[in-house]
């Protein structure tokens, strides 16, 4: 197995991103992210999925929060919230710093690809990170009171709305990544991260003519879902709002004849025996880096078995 594509966002899928990082090198795996999420804030272009991703492989990350830069401080946020202004979004001083680049870069015309190619640079990262579309794509809940924003779902109500269905607006006009579409006539096999398959991967195979190229790979998916829970964030809570079982063989269903192969945690390894495609039980859950390294090996030679 000489190349693969992962693909991820949030949290859970930059755990394993670290460890594919760790295990192969930058011609051997691209890292293809959703951003659905991004959104502008107090006049700022930000990427969540995408920085949570430059903060893993640049391991700069906090884990103490799960989120954001690790040694952060937080004067902007609590002199914006002295002043008065909404600070619902937490923004640290050092993520300030990056977010205020993107901004600069994109108002200048710079594409997402060549502002994420130099913040990666810049942050000593090797592995590329393809962002899954130059167009803007944004993810809304609906939810019984109405739309949301994901950001405003997911942050300022704390994922407490019902779900009841999402969009991805700007979907139907948005073309695959470039890098994305280059980097797979050349692909071996796919990994699909542990993210949440409804607001971090479903918006990056919506994107139109992506998963018809997806196809003509082998394609493994790792469960964020065990022993009926979500690792990190709200899969499991949208799962059963959406009238689905938060379990490993409703995500591989989720995904469909997309699959190939499928991962799921020995937490639930009685399951594997009613997945219809090839499953391997494995650790999963990532609490070390040695946990992600681990992991990351056991896809790549599941890939290359099913290849």
């Amino acid at each position: 197995m000489t190349k693969i594509l992962a693909i991820t966002g949030g949290v859970g899928g930059a755990k394993l991103a670290l460890g594919l990082s760790k295990v192969l090198n930058e011609d051997e795996v691209l890292f293809l992210v959703n951003t659905g999420d991004d959104f502008q804030h107090l006049g700022l272009e930000i990427s969540p999925d995408v920085d949570s991703l430059l903060y893993a492989l640049s391991e700069k990350n906090n884990p103490e929060l799960g989120w954001g830069r690790k040694d952060e401080s937080w004067n902007f946020i609590s002199t914006l919230e002295e002043l008065g202004e909404d600070a619902w979004f937490r923004l640290g001083d050092r993520d300030l710093a990056l977010h205020t680049i993107r901004t600069q870069k994109l108002a200048r015309g710079q594409s997402i690809q060549q502002v994420t190619d130099e913040l990666s640079a810049a942050l000593g990262i090797r592995h590329r990170i393809a962002p899954m579309s130059q167009s803007k794509i944004s993810t809304i809940v609906e939810t019984p009171d109405g739309k949301l924003g994901f950001q405003e779902y997911f942050v300022r109500e704390k994922c407490e709305p019902k779900v009841v269905n999402f969009q991805f607006q700007g979907i139907e006009t948005a073309e695959p990544n470039p890098v994305v579409v280059s980097w797979l006539k050349q692909c071996d096999g796919v990994v699909i991260c542990p993210s949440n398959p409804y607001v971090s991967v479903d918006p990056i195979l919506k994107v139109p003519g992506l998963k018809e190229l997806l196809r003509s790979k082998p394609v493994i998916a790792v469960s964020p879902i065990v022993g009926g829970l979500a690792i990190k964030g709200p899969a499991a809570k949208m799962m059963k709002e959406l009238g689905v079982p938060p379990s490993p063989i409703a995500v591989s269903d989720h995904y469909g004849d997309l699959l190939s192969g499928f991962v799921l945690d020995k937490t639930d390894g009685d399951q594997a025996n009613d997945i219809s495609i090839p499953s391997i039980v494995t650790q999963t859950v990532m609490v070390t880096l040695q946990d992600r390294i681990d992991l990351a090996k056991q896809c790549v030679r599941f890939l290359e078995e099913l290849a």
